[in-house]
């Protein structure tokens, strides 16, 4: 008779793939979420934007093991999230592209574009603080099941 070969375990379901990834991601954005509400620098609302990307597209590549109505709720939560961190990530973008074309930091443009950055970080500050009191992070997880 010969020898039984020793089977490997069982490869995660894809279902359980979906949930451990949501999990991983929406662990993230918590992460990023903090990170951002206690220091809007441009690093942590670039790492918010990308959190909030990552989880949204995975709860768009499974949604079928998640359930619709919330993963619907959550994402549109997510888009308003990101709306707030673009708003300060693209003056950001612009406050650089103002050094590299070597325009005076004390003049008008670069003056504005500072005070609009901070106008749209208080904004973001404020939902972000929001956020965290709500424990959305929590009842995300719980809304997704996972």
């Amino acid at each position: 008779m010969g020898r039984k070969e020793p089977t490997a375990a069982p490869a995660p379901t894809l279902r359980r793939h979906a949930a451990q990834l949501a999990q991983n991601r929406l662990r993230r954005l918590a992460y990023a979420v903090g990170r951002a509400a206690k220091s809007a620098d441009a690093e942590a609302v670039h790492d918010l934007r990308v959190a909030i990307r990552r989880l949204a597209q995975c709860l768009r590549v499974f949604e079928q093991f998640f359930p619709r109505d919330k993963t619907r709720k959550i994402r549109r939560e997510l888009k308003e999230m990101v709306d707030l961190a673009s708003e300060v990530r693209n003056r950001d973008v612009a406050l650089a592209l103002v050094a590299e074309a070597k325009i005076a930091p004390k003049s008008d443009l670069p003056r504005r574009l500072a005070d609009d950055r901070r106008a749209a970080q208080r904004v973001l500050v404020t939902e972000l603080k929001q956020w965290i009191r709500s424990n959305l992070s929590r009842k995300w997880r719980s809304a997704l099941e996972l």
